[in-house]
């Protein structure tokens, strides 16, 4: 079996891995125990989700955060624990992203039939839940609206860009925004999976 490929242009260094655990244990050394704990968590977060590898997808996840650490020097969040399954949940995302993608190439290799029918209920499904964004987007307040569709505006370095002159406008870090946006991404998600009839 193929593995499953997510960014991994970064390396984890030493110093970084220091930061990361001085993070995790907010001020009190655990001599490692906070890491080995929440790196326990995450890959039972990953199980739970039937990955096919919790351990690889938990040390991504583990990666990131210090990454982040290294580019940001703090991380404004309630605690390490929360942010640290925010990015495991982006991580999961873009794992179901690349197999969703695999599992269409090998169909393609082999010359699967495609099923109309099957095409056309998720053509349908697709047009609702964009019918239901439209209409759950009406429902935010203006500025959580505004926040929203500038955060997922453009491709690239250009979201990058934005994302950057974005938080600056509002006075907040990167990191700030990037949670306000995920806490309105998920109250768009329920909506629209209220709307749509979803479980």
């Amino acid at each position: 079996m193929q593995k499953t490929q997510l960014k991994k242009d970064w390396t984890l260094t030493p110093e970084a891995l220091h930061r990361l655990l001085a993070w995790l244990d907010e001020g009190v050394n655990s001599a490692g125990q906070k890491f080995l704990e929440m790196r326990r968590r995450l890959v039972d977060y990953f199980d739970r989700k039937n990955c096919l590898t919790p351990d690889e997808l938990a040390d991504e996840t583990l990666n990131r955060v210090a990454r982040r650490l290294e580019e940001e020097r703090a991380l404004e969040t309630e605690t390490p624990a929360k942010y640290c399954y925010i990015l495991a949940r982006f991580v999961f995302l873009e794992y179901l992203r690349a197999r969703a993608k695999d599992q269409a190439v090998r169909s393609e290799i082999r010359g699967e039939p495609r099923d109309e029918r099957e095409d056309q209920t998720n053509r349908e499904i697709k047009e609702r839940m964009l019918e239901c964004l439209d209409q759950c987007a009406g429902k935010l307040d203006s500025a959580n609206r505004k926040l929203i569709f500038g955060y997922y505006f453009g491709e690239e370095r250009v979201k990058i860009d934005n994302r950057r002159a974005l938080a600056e406008a509002l006075g907040i870090t990167v990191n700030a925004l990037s949670i306000r946006a995920c806490r309105i991404r998920d109250q768009l998600e329920l909506c629209v999976r209220q709307c749509a009839g979803l479980p």
